[in-house]
């Protein structure tokens, strides 16, 4: 038990810690992926500059799938 009254209603230093770490991570999840989704915006906006490139592109364009669970075979 805690000798005064106050000291339950404040967090001990490690949940502190702890709560501040994983709004670290959260914030730098969340800084990556604004990175990425800038880094293909700008590459996506450099091949628009050369729509011939496109057209002679030797790799396939393959639509995006649905991510569905399959069956399983019987």
């Amino acid at each position: 038990m805690s000798r005064h009254p106050e000291d339950a209603y404040y967090p001990s230093p490690l949940d502190t810690k702890a709560r501040r770490k994983r709004l670290d991570e959260r914030r730098m999840r969340f800084r990556r992926a604004i990175e990425r989704y800038d880094e293909q915006r700008r590459l996506q906006h450099e091949l628009d500059d050369y729509p011939d490139l496109l057209a002679l592109s030797s790799l396939p364009v393959v639509p995006a799938v649905s991510r569905q669970s399959a069956r399983p075979a019987r």
